[in-house]
């Protein structure tokens, strides 16, 4: 009987080891097939859990990111997104999507994001300028009936597309801060974060592209940033007022510098007061208040001055910087900057989705006909092309937001002053000379050729009127100047753009890269 149990005993021993050589054996083929890149760690205390391969990490869910998520997934790609806060963001700029960008986020399977969050379409500005004031539309004629610009609430369009994006069985959202990439041999092969709990782990992926905004702790490993603070916005809402023209943005060119008016749902008017440099009056000790009343209001039309007072003294003022950053990307193995993360322009024109959502798109075709995204150093030089292809689009509305914001700003030179008129003035001409700037700014023509030619046509006009009816010496010299200062705006912000890119892409190599074979 003891003989029996003791044999019972061994044989179950046996079985036992046989078992864990089976696990330990199945452990090992799965870690040789997915590789390190589908582990995550949890590198508090060495707890190791292996989950499903992801093909790309995604920094940052705001517009960018979640719009790539969303985009990446529906094309089969397992994507998982670390969003610092998860929680509708609460922004005062993000506001406005051009109609260019409204049909990118059409061709992205988008554009229900902007349906149930009390959306308001533009069909175009209102300029305002020493009491005169014209109009000018977007030629959406061509276009079907839906496309037309948008503007709402930042914080209820970004928390539709991550809800859409959440909806991909292939795409996971988790909320985290990325503290740094994690980089071997020139290769960027995952990020390290904490949870909100402080709990550290890493994450590992063929591809991580960083959408992290415009304060990007993370930009550094992986371009030049060179960013400059012209202006802050001061923010505020209106409540329950008419604009002068409905469905209208408008710009009033005040002095200093522009003031911006637009809906954001059906009760609110956004008015953002453009403060040149990076200092503002405190909002704590009321000097804001009184800098609003004294200084802003006088110059806002009529019809929106008691809601601007009322929104002055209800005290929910809010600031923040405005900042502008070329593209000057270092193009690494593993990794991909996007985003505001990677190209900033001053928000006046409210440029910024769009060049994010045609960048989305670019980036989405040139990644279809890859199935294999693990040799780093192949995808890398292939996604070279796309610092190259988004430059014409990109550059052109870039440019367009740096030079506007210096025309229509205030200076002391007499020259451009008469640029500031002659701008307003053209604009006013109609027809092609309205035309051609409001499909710039809509994102409808991007063309850089265009936008030259647009400018000089402006400083071109702004010199015919000072030397009709007869020229003087003094009006000579102001043209002179006039064509001087203008050519002063736009090439330094052309040739930080990148000349050869922005207008002669196809002379670049990497213009004509082809997909690595799998």
């Amino acid at each position: 009987m003891a003989y029996q149990y003791i044999v019972a005993v061994i044989v179950s021993l046996l079985g036992l080891v046989f078992l864990y050589k089976r696990i330990t054996n199945r452990a090992k083929a799965s870690s040789s097939v997915f590789g390190e890149e589908n582990c995550v760690e949890l590198t508090g205390d060495g707890e190791v859990d292996v989950g499903s391969r992801t093909d790309i990490i995604i920094v940052g869910a705001g517009v960018a990111g979640a719009a790539l998520a969303y985009t990446l997934g529906k094309d089969g790609r397992r994507v998982r997104v670390i969003e610092r806060d998860l929680n509708e963001p609460d922004r005062i700029v993000g506001e406005l999507l051009q109609p260019g960008g409204y049909l990118k986020l059409i061709e992205l399977g988008l554009e229900d994001c902007v349906e149930q969050i009390d959306a308001q379409r533009v069909y175009g500005y209102a300029l305002f300028k020493d009491g005169k004031n014209t109009k000018l539309s977007y030629p959406l004629e061509n276009f079907r009936s839906d496309v037309a610009g948008r503007s709402f609430h930042n914080g209820r369009f970004i928390q539709r597309m991550r809800h859409k994006a959440a909806t991909l069985p292939n795409v996971s959202l988790e909320q985290g801060s990325v503290t740094s990439l994690i980089e071997e041999k020139g290769t960027i092969k995952g990020i390290q974060y904490k949870t909100k709990g402080g709990e550290e782990f890493t994450a590992y992926a063929p591809l991580t592209i960083v959408c992290d905004g415009g304060f990007s702790n993370l930009r550094r490993a992986l371009c030049d940033p060179k960013v400059d603070v012209p202006s802050c916005f001061v923010g505020l809402i209106l409540e329950n007022c008419e604009l002068p023209h409905a469905n209208h943005g408008h710009v009033i060119l005040a002095d200093p510098s522009p003031i911006l008016f637009y809906p954001i749902s059906s009760t609110e008017v956004r008015c953002l007061v453009d403060v040149p440099g990076q200092k503002v009056p405190s909002v704590s000790n009321g000097e804001m208040a009184h800098y609003l009343k004294t200084m802003v209001a006088p110059q806002i039309p009529p019809e929106l001055y008691t809601a601007f007072i009322t929104a002055v003294n209800k005290g929910n003022i809010r600031t923040m910087t405005n900042r502008s950053m070329p593209a000057a990307p270092l193009p690494t193995p593993g990794a991909l900057l996007m985003g505001d993360a990677f190209n900033m322009r001053h928000p006046l024109t409210g440029g910024g989705m769009t060049v994010a959502l045609s960048d989305i798109v670019l980036l989405r075709d040139l990644l279809r006909p890859l199935h294999n995204l693990h040799d780093a150093s192949a995808l890398s030089r292939y996604l070279e092309s796309f610092y190259t292809l988004r430059k014409p689009v990109a550059s052109t509305i870039n440019t367009l937001a740096g030079a506007l914001y210096k025309v229509f700003s205030v200076s002391p030179d007499a020259a451009m002053e008469e640029m500031r008129e002659a701008c307003f003035d053209y604009l006013s001409l109609g027809g092609s000379f309205s035309t051609g700037p409001i499909s710039l700014l809509s994102g409808l023509n991007p063309h850089p050729v265009s936008l030259v030619l647009h400018f000089f046509s402006v400083a071109i006009y702004g010199v015919g009127r000072l030397l009709l009816p007869f020229p003087s010496p003094a009006r000579i010299w102001t043209g002179v100047r006039l064509i001087s200062g203008a050519s002063g705006i736009i090439f330094p912000i052309i040739r930080a753009e990148g000349i050869r890119q922005m207008f002669f892409p196809a002379t670049v190599p990497a213009y004509y890269r082809a997909p690595p074979v799998d």
